[in-house]
């Protein structure tokens, strides 16, 4: 193995931020092999007649040697460049060029995506070369005579190791500083790069951390779930209580006359109008991908994604999801399988009478999530000539109140709901099964309230029984001291009181569920404690509330490892494909079933 030569392009904290800037700029470029590999290999997205074969072999799971997008050198491209940039900071500390603390955030920043990237190859690869140093030739790394591979759990084991012992877990303490080195600037403002506001552009270390403990977990290692959710919750925990908005937990008012930001909501609920279904960019659930930000960024935004990147109109990397996804002004290449359009059609809407206003209940037989996660050619809204098509990624894109000069693309890579998915599931197999099914479905104050219910809740904690003559829903005396809180041991410690006299607000007071904030009927509560059957749950409603967004593939790997049931993954893969009438489908599914889920290490 070579090593890079130490040069002249490392001397101050600037030549280190305008690295870690370029060294994103070249992460920006792995958005649509993501995307395709975590989504296509998986059950919710299908190709379309103009997809070619390679797209065709990734869907159908016979990669052969070749196929761009099963080709592992553009995530190591990146790593070597993170090698190269840690190995520099060494010298530069060393030298005393740099100190500790900005030392500090930027060694970290770089580790952590470093091992984001290789949990990804992992994930998708089984056995890979894990290399820390930097590398003159990164064709070296497909001989394993030079670099021996290692197997996904111990590259975890790995993994864990150095993330855990970076010197900085939390954000950029102010992301300014990293584009002109200096540390007096306390500017509230966003950064920006190119108009973009770039506060989200960065990793976040506790969620790469969390996801990497939840891997070992699912390998045998369940003391793992409290150390996932850990981290989890520290996320959770970014903005404090008293905030107008809580970052990340979800909350999901229903107001029907001020819209509420990024709840479902419908415009004349009383007349139960499934084409009152508030649906723009600046309202409702919808509005989390349609939010303007540039030139102007809606900080309401702050409140939903944790990690997200942006594509800039007329620069490199171009926007890969126009072509990707769109028939007009892309190539239209993937589309929603049917099994993710039956998994949005198998679902009941309405709120009552799970909590919430009883004046409302729609009826609606689906999931209108689907609505304004596909372009559904069957309703009254058809953008696209009768065609499926995933609109998550077009929504500005097609926004004609956005000027041409303005017309950017996003990546979404981590949110409020893929992190209480992930935080609900180690709660199931930690043992807390009420706080997974509240998260999941209809919020922390109703599940956590004994007097909702004619006998107490399994698992609620120490809160008092529900005497016989009190009427459900009236709290005696409006003492809540002992209730709408978990009394678990951290990290699932919840309060979600509220009081007038005086007036408090605890973090999750406005937990909504993520079915409630999608107004999505509760699953049965004789669910409550059955792991299987929550986990379930728990994996049906990632395919309903976060489809295309990249987690597919690593959610269903991740169950079917834990449960070691390779039908988790097989039998929906499977589905998809004998839906799509491809003639080897059940070769596929075999294939899967019997453990072969990676790809081949070639290129």
């Amino acid at each position: 193995m070579s090593e890079v030569d130490v040069t002249q392009n490392y001397n101050n904290v600037t030549d280190v931020n305008s690295a870690i800037l370029g060294l994103y700029g070249k992460f920006l470029g792995l958005a649509e092999q993501y995307v395709v590999l975590n989504e296509l290999r998986a059950d919710l997205m299908d190709v379309t007649p103009n997809a070619d074969k390679y797209l065709q072999e990734i869907s159908q799971h016979h990669v052969t040697i070749g196929n761009p997008w099963g080709d592992p050198r553009p995530f190591y491209t990146v790593i070597l460049n993170c090698n190269d940039i840690l190995y520099n900071l060494n010298i530069m500390l060393a030298q005393n060029k740099i100190s500790v603390t900005d030392y500090n955030y930027r060694y970290s920043d770089v580790g952590a995506l470093r091992s984001w990237l290789y949990l990804q190859l992992g994930i998708h690869f089984g056995s890979v070369p894990y290399v820390t140093s930097p590398l003159s030739n990164i064709n070296d790394l497909k001989d394993p005579t030079k670099f021996q591979r290692i197997d996904f759990p111990t590259l975890l084991q790995n993994l864990i190791t150095f993330t855990a012992a970076l010197p900085w877990l939390d954000p950029y303490p102010s992301v300014i500083t990293l584009i002109n080195g200096s540390t007096t600037i306390t500017t509230p403002t966003p950064a920006t790069i190119d108009g973009f506001p770039i506060t989200h552009n960065f990793v976040d270390k506790h969620l790469v951390l969390g996801d990497l403990y939840l891997w070992q977990a699912a390998y045998s290692h369940p003391e793992d779930y409290t150390l996932a959710a850990t981290q989890y919750r520290k996320v959770l925990e970014y903005v404090q209580d008293g905030a107008t908005l809580n970052t990340y937990r979800i909350e999901g008012e229903v107001d029907f006359t001020n819209y509420n930001d990024f709840a479902m909501d419908y415009r004349r609920y009383q007349e139960q109008n499934i084409n009152a279904l508030v649906s723009d960019n600046y309202h409702g659930w919808r509005s989390m991908f349609g939010r303007t930000v540039a030139p102007t960024y809606d900080t309401k935004l702050d409140a939903v994604w944790i990690w997200q990147m942006f594509f800039p109109e007329n620069t490199t990397p171009v926007d890969p999801f126009v072509d990707l996804f769109s028939p007009q002004g892309g190539r239209y290449l993937v589309q929603p399988s049917q099994t993710a359009i039956n998994n949005w059609n198998s679902q009941a809407e309405g709120l009552a009478p799970a909590g919430g206003d009883a004046n409302f209940n729609t009826g609606f037989s689906q999931d209108e999530r689907s609505r304004l996660t596909y372009n559904d050619p069957t309703g009254n809204y058809n953008a696209f000539n009768n065609q499926n098509v995933i609109e998550k990624y077009l929504y500005t894109y097609q926004d004609a109140t956005v000027s041409q000069s303005n017309k950017y693309g996003r990546w979404f890579l981590y949110r409020d709901a893929t992190l209480d998915l992930r935080y609900a599931e180690c709660a199931n197999r930690d043992g807390y099964p009420l706080l997974t099914y509240a998260i999941l479905n209809n919020g922390m104050q109703y599940n956590f309230n004994p007097y909702n219910f004619s006998t107490t809740p399994t698992n609620t904690g120490n809160g008092p029984a529900l005497p016989p003559t009190t009427a459900l829903g009236v709290i005696p005396n409006a003492d809540v001291t002992n209730i709408d809180q978990t009394f678990y041991p951290p990290p699932y410690d919840i309060d979600a009181r509220q009081g007038d006299t005086p007036r408090y607000r605890n973090g999750w007071y406005q937990s909504s569920g993520i079915r409630g904030r999608a107004l999505m009927l509760p699953n049965p509560r004789t669910s409550i404690g059955n792991i299987p059957l929550q986990e379930d749950q728990l994996l049906m409603e990632g395919a309903l509330e976060v489809a295309y967004e990249g987690h597919r593939w690593e959610d269903l790997l991740r169950f079917a490892i834990r449960r070691g049931d390779n039908s988790i993954l097989a039998a929906k893969v499977g589905d998809k494909l004998t839906k799509d009438g491809y003639s080897g489908a059940a070769t596929a599914q075999a294939k899967l079933q019997s453990g072969d889920w990676y790809l081949p290490f070639n290129w």
